[in-house]
């Protein structure tokens, strides 16, 4: 009656690990875990991989994770080894290997229709070019005429706020005289 190599995929919810103390949370989610093995597998000698460790480990002792996605195999011998669970990364690297197959042949399809279009519209810029160049010094003519104009006020006006602070300045001299 030799068992082949038994595995499971576990999400372990470890979520009373908050009812401990602060500075015993990451130490308490390790026990969780082992007990949760020892419980769905069925036996007692279980062995937590390092990675696993580092899961709960990474941010501290006083933050683990609310939860944990691991794979339980169990041997011949009755040994539980508790590892990391792989598959969502494989999975997921396939969906990008044909997404970027799919850009490149989008990416080849581009260049050919974009080369076609700036040809054309080359041709159309060129006119609404000298259309705006003709356009700007009419604006900036008129804009000249302003400018001198209203520089003869301005001047006027920092004049007379100069005579304004003058004045207040000689009544006061006469004034202690």
């Amino acid at each position: 009656m030799s068992e082949e190599t038994l595995e499971r995929i576990y999400t372990i919810n470890l979520g009373k690990v908050l009812l401990s103390p602060n500075n015993q949370r990451a130490k308490r989610a390790i026990n969780m875990i082992r007990s949760f093995a020892v419980k769905h597998m069925k036996s007692e000698n279980v062995k937590i991989e390092e990675e696993i460790s580092h899961l709960v480990w990474e941010r501290g002792i006083r933050h683990p994770p609310r939860k944990i996605r691991v794979k339980l195999s169990k041997d011949d011998d009755g040994n539980i080894i508790v590892s990391k669970y792989q598959e969502e990364k494989k999975i997921e690297e396939k969906a990008k290997k044909t997404e970027k197959k799919t850009e490149e042949k989008k990416a080849e399809e581009k260049p050919k229709k974009a080369e076609e279009k700036p040809k054309e519209k080359k041709a159309e810029e060129k006119p609404k070019a000298e259309e705006a160049a003709e356009a700007k010094p009419k604006k900036e003519d008129k804009t000249e005429e302003k400018k001198s104009e209203e520089k003869p006020k301005e001047k006027k006006s920092d004049e007379a706020k100069a005579e304004k602070k003058a004045e207040p300045s000689k009544p006061s001299k006469k004034s202690k005289e």
